[in-house]
């Protein structure tokens, strides 16, 4: 199959506590040609993999013509994202994450939207109290429509799309809860029922294959019944299915669950050693410190068989890249799954090797010219 022409880029998550200006640069030197800026709610609830690399508070249009600018400068394109539990959790922080995720709907609007396919990644999360309930699942889908259906109905009327990342969270709730389902759009069939509940294009997905790869579902078997409108981005993030005892005495089905730690000394029996010690596989970046349980090249190639042109975001979590903590294994791991990834999407340039032929610039022009206020949750009750 011939070469597509997919742009790669660094999802911002790896470079916490650095400004934007730093990550542009990172992100150049790796060989990227975007970035999904996090843009997390400060003060939030959530300890694990979070950054803020656009200042939230004060956008305002100016803001925006200086950040598009600098992206412009630098020849990379952008999108925005924070990951949070919307719909479920402590009450006054699900309201606030719900505030911040229309703040960075403006932002995006501010940016150009979806003319610079600046898009707003988000989670949606669970409501477990709903979950527990006799026909939890159905409930919690129809607390998401309750909630979204004028979060949509607003991004919509600013020409941004926001987009729904896949993975479970199945660290975010102790290990002594029983289920590691935390995040409603994980699985294919709740994004298909999400779309058909709310009929809008305002809203698609971001897939990242390593979340079905270690609950043992084919990315490309997704894929090819993945309504490809509806698919924006795909997060390239490997996982190593790991052959531990913890899978034999628990299963690949369930979460192992706490117990009673000297019952369990005395059973012989392994259980978690942290909130996201519950299944059993290790994060890698493709191409970098050995294979992963993805076949790639099949999974590229069925998604190009289905026509996808959007950009493939790195997110580094590995064991050994990101989670060193060194920042030079952390370069190395993306610079590393650019090279891994080049000869699937890219064609050769004679005597430079696989390339990414250069688009169009960010469109200026496509921003607005009036800035707009800030809106809340408060005004769509």
């Amino acid at each position: 199959m011939a070469a597509s022409n997919n742009p790669i880029w660094v999802m911002s998550s790896a470079f916490p506590g650095r400004p934007l200006a730093e990550v542009i640069r990172l992100a150049k030197e790796i060989g990227a040609q975007g970035v999904e800026a996090c843009v997390f709610r400060q003060g939030g609830t959530r300890q694990d993999h979070i950054a803020t690399h656009v200042e939230y508070e004060g956008f305002t249009l100016e803001t925006a013509k200086r950040t598009v600018a600098e992206f412009n400068r630098m020849g990379l394109r952008f999108s925005i994202g924070a990951y949070e539990n919307l719909i479920g959790g402590d009450p006054d922080a699900r309201r606030a994450n719900q505030d911040h995720l229309l703040k960075l709907i403006r932002m995006a609007h501010l940016m150009g939207g979806d003319r610079n396919d600046v898009k707003v990644g988000t989670f949606v999360g669970y409501n477990h109290e709903l979950g527990n309930e006799d026909g939890g699942f159905q409930k919690n889908l129809e607390e998401y429509a309750r909630v979204f259906r004028p979060i949509i109905k607003y991004a919509e009327s600013l020409g941004v799309t926001i987009i729904y990342e896949n993975c479970p969270m199945e660290g975010w709730r102790p290990a002594t809860a029983t289920v590691t389902l935390n995040n409603l759009p994980c699985t294919l069939a709740a994004r298909k029922l999400m779309y058909a509940l709310i009929d809008s294009p305002a809203h698609g997905e971001t897939y990242d294959p390593s979340h079905d790869a270690w609950q043992g579902t084919d990315p490309c078997a997704v894929i090819r019944e993945t309504d490809m409108a509806r698919l924006h981005r795909v997060h390239v993030k490997g996982t190593r299915n790991l052959a531990t005892k913890g899978r034999v005495y628990w299963g690949g089905m369930y979460p192992m669950q706490k117990v009673d730690a000297a019952l369990a000394a005395k059973a012989g029996v392994p259980q978690p050693a942290h909130d996201w010690d519950r299944h059993h596989y290790a994060a890698k970046m493709p191409g970098f410190g050995g294979p992963d349980s993805i076949e790639w090249t099949n999974f590229v190639e069925t998604l190009k068989a289905r026509g996808f042109t959007g950009p493939f975001v790195m997110e580094n979590e590995a064991c050994d890249s990101k989670n060193t903590g060194d920042i030079g294994a952390i370069i190395q791991g993306f610079k590393a799954t650019v090279l891994f990834l080049a000869p699937l999407v890219w064609a050769i340039e004679p005597g430079k090797g696989y390339r990414h032929r250069a688009g169009a610039p960010l469109d200026e022009g496509a921003l607005p010219k009036q800035d707009i206020r800030i809106v809340t949750m408060a005004e769509f009750v």
